[in-house]
């Protein structure tokens, strides 16, 4: 019964944000930083994951399909609970608290130097069924191959048309 009423809850949510032109209420989560390379996270890493989440909110509020919830006052609560990637089902009960009906978990994973992967995965708040997401795997730890790599993956498997 649960899944039934959250489907409905999808559904008539959807349809209404195309009736009126609305986009959903969307709780975008910080990018986490996976490092599972030998290597230390650098000073550069960090200031490319904060610029990576800067501009996945930048590209999501500017196409219309999402309305970005400030999710500054649930700071706190974040940093008590696991990561939104380790634990999804977290994120997006603190989504649902926020108000949003979509959360979008973002995480990049470091393999090495010349090898990472970026990753979205954005969610139904409320059943926790994936939306859109997709990953793509970049060469090289570069400023812009995280740009290039996230262009990707939002004009291939977030932002595009159809999917």
């Amino acid at each position: 019964m649960a899944k039934v009423m959250g489907w409905m809850v999808l559904v008539v949510t959807l349809l209404a944000g195309r009736a009126w032109g609305s986009a959903p209420p969307t709780a975008v989560f910080d990018v986490q930083f996976v490092n599972s390379s030998p290597a230390d996270t650098t000073a550069e890493e960090t200031a490319r994951v904060a610029r990576l989440g800067q501009a996945l909110r930048a590209a999501l509020a500017k196409s219309g399909r999402y309305s970005l919830v400030d999710m500054t006052p649930w700071a706190a609560t974040l940093a008590a609970k696991p990561a939104p990637r380790d634990c999804p089902p977290c994120a997006l009960e603190i989504a649902a608290q926020a108000g949003a009906t979509v959360a979008v978990i973002a995480w990049v994973q470091k393999v090495s130097n010349l090898i990472l992967n970026l990753n979205i995965s954005i969610r139904d708040a409320a059943t926790g069924q994936v939306l859109k997401g997709g990953s793509v795997d970049i060469r090289g730890n570069t400023d812009e191959s995280w740009d290039r790599g996230l262009k990707f993956l939002l004009e291939e498997h977030v932002l595009e048309e159809g999917k």
